[in-house]
């Protein structure tokens, strides 16, 4: 099922809402749509077209969000779906100093990797086996986050998220550009103003 992307009234990227919600806050007057899906929805009576992109009418307040929820999805997310060590397409999650030897569960220490990384680096460091990541892991940041770290990708959704720190993950790089970029680690060792509601989360400001 499609998404949408909800942007505040300021164009900061607020949150992604289901296709229904987004259709029922543009029929009623509370957003209004910036890109269409190409996608139809029809009725007995009328055509509607789906909406990627809808923007509020009416800035909310989202108080600031500080500790990012360490998931997979989110995890996968930021480092792109890629594999750290070699660019591949990551289906695991790997300690880069390892649980066995006092790593912890921490966005500095959890990276994405494929299972061939993963199984061959088992409980070691990479510095013992030559390779080295194309990143170094952090927490993420940044209002593209609250979009990013759910794992739904658009590529309509790009413009408005570029401006607030997308790129930064990867997001707008293709599964080609991904695959160009990093040698394999096993083949060479080196891998405002105005009105505006206060509301508690994204999606209370999602459902008003």
């Amino acid at each position: 099922m499609p998404h949408s992307l909800v942007l505040n009234a300021s164009y900061e990227p607020l949150c992604v809402v289901s296709v229904r919600r987004a259709l029922i806050l543009v029929l009623n007057n509370k957003a209004t749509c910036l890109e269409e899906s190409g996608s139809i929805l029809h009725s007995a009576t009328t055509e509607i077209p789906v909406p990627s992109v809808i923007r509020l009418t009416r800035f909310v307040r989202i108080p600031f969000r500080g500790q990012v929820p360490l998931t997979r999805r989110a995890l996968f997310a930021r480092d792109g779906g890629r594999c750290v060590y070699c660019g591949g397409a990551a289906t695991s999650v790997d300690h880069v100093i390892p649980r066995s030897r006092g790593g912890q569960h921490t966005w500095e220490n959890v990276v994405s990797a494929c299972r061939r990384c993963n199984h061959v680096k088992s409980d070691r460091y990479i510095a013992e086996l030559g390779w080295r990541m194309h990143r170094k892991p952090a927490q993420p940041s940044g209002l593209a986050w609250r979009i990013i770290g759910t794992g739904f990708r658009d590529p309509r959704w790009e413009p408005y998220l570029a401006p607030y720190g997308s790129e930064e993950y990867g997001y707008g790089r293709t599964d080609h550009q991904h695959q160009h970029q990093h040698q394999h680690p096993h083949a060479d060792r080196s891998p405002r103003n105005g009105h505006y509601e206060q509301f508690e989360t994204y999606d209370q400001a999602a459902s008003a």
